[in-house]
């Protein structure tokens, strides 16, 4: 289980997250849901240790994650797509994903797990990965995060922009995951695809998780929507 405890974080002397407590249990997807500013993106980048936290704690079992070098966090099974991807344009899908194989020595059979996961990534392999679709970058980047064999995921607005038959192929990795005992932690702003696939919401505003709630039983005219995601 990864569990946050009082966290606080921030940018110089500007606090974003302010004493931010979280559970994201094994076999569980769980969706970080706020308006923009919220401070969610700095949640992610908080356990991945790419922003200190200033107070509270960061555990992944008995592991505390917070004051950890942010390089040593993959090695301990916490893998992280941003938004934006950020792979290696130049380089080649396969290359791509050896980068993300480092931490587990080039296990080719993890590799071909992964593929196995998604085969338009599988059909591309010498592909320089800038020539991509933006689909099959986003699917490109959650594989080369999966080679990480991790204990927990974490998803910044995955489908942010992509056709329904992507969203659809990245939704079924994510029930995937959830099966085989991965934590999901995603950070998504529509409420449907939620309530199709989480089984809680935590919602944030000005940088604190103000209520976290169940999917059974929620729809989407729970006043949570409403006073945390509407517009």
């Amino acid at each position: 289980m990864l569990r946050l405890e009082g966290v606080e974080a921030g940018y110089g002397p500007a606090t974003v997250l302010r004493g931010v407590s979280l559970q994201a249990a094994a076999g569980q997807i769980t969706c970080i849901m706020g308006r923009n500013g919220a401070g969610k993106s700095t949640l992610m980048k908080c356990i991945m240790g790419l922003v200190p936290a200033r107070s509270g704690s960061i555990f992944l079992g008995t592991t505390r994650l917070d004051g950890m070098p942010a390089h040593r966090v993959p090695y301990q099974g916490v893998a992280y797509v941003p938004q934006g991807r950020r792979l290696f344009g130049p380089m080649t899908v396969a290359e791509n994903l050896d980068v993300g194989l480092l931490a587990r020595h080039g296990d080719p059979a993890l590799r071909a797990r992964v593929l196995s996961l998604f085969p338009r990534v599988q059909e591309r392999l010498s592909q320089p990965s800038a020539t991509l679709s933006g689909g099959e970058q986003q699917m490109l980047a959650i594989a080369r995060a999966l080679c990480l064999a991790p204990q927990v995921i974490l998803l910044d607005e995955p489908t942010e922009g992509l056709q329904p038959s992507m969203v659809q192929a990245i939704r079924a990795v994510m029930l995937t995951l959830r099966a085989e005992g991965v934590a999901v932690v995603l950070v998504e702003q529509r409420v449907e695809a939620v309530l199709g696939i989480a089984d809680h919401v935590a919602f944030m505003a000005h940088g604190r998780v103000e209520d976290v709630l169940p999917v059974p039983g929620l729809t989407a005219a729970a006043p949570q929507f409403k006073t945390y995601v509407g517009v």
